[in-house]
């Protein structure tokens, strides 16, 4: 009975920290484009980081094709995306990215999904579908679907 009530515990403990480190994501909480919850979707969030300091943060490449659009004259210096598994935000160019699949996307028909491990891009297909490419090909639907 003790081992039980331990490995509940544990359980309880381990989930609490998951919930916790997912409350300290970087500001803002809410996308700035749709207000999504950037935190409920850490999995596809961005981060852009323009020349003049500024930060925009967006659910999903979606919301950050549209605030780069509504900033044509504000230069871009980093676009950072959410590694799938992690969570954590790696450089949007240099990610391998998923498109398409069975698993529903943020803000678009057309799911786009960024991996830092070929590996995890590779899984993610084998389970649910869809095709590995590059940022270009990701950007250039996104850019498409908010024509």
């Amino acid at each position: 009975m003790k081992r039980i009530m331990l490995f509940l515990l544990m359980v309880m403990l381990f989930t609490a920290t998951d919930v916790i480190a997912a409350e300290k994501l970087e500001p803002p909480k809410p996308c700035k484009q749709c207000g999504m919850d950037r935190v409920a979707f850490a999995h596809g969030r961005m981060m852009i980081v323009y020349a003049d300091g500024t930060t925009a943060g967006t659910c999903s490449l979606n919301c950050a094709v549209v605030e780069m659009k509504e900033n044509k004259g504000k230069k871009v210096t980093s676009l950072k995306v959410a590694d799938y598994v992690s969570k954590k935000l790696i450089d949007a160019k240099t990610a391998i990215w998923v498109i398409g699949g069975s698993k529903q996307g943020v803000m678009t028909e057309m799911p786009k999904w960024a991996f830092v491990k070929k590996d995890d891009a590779q899984k993610f297909v084998k389970e649910n579908g869809g095709r590995i490419t590059n940022f270009d090909e990701a950007m250039n639907l996104a850019l498409r679907e908010n024509e």
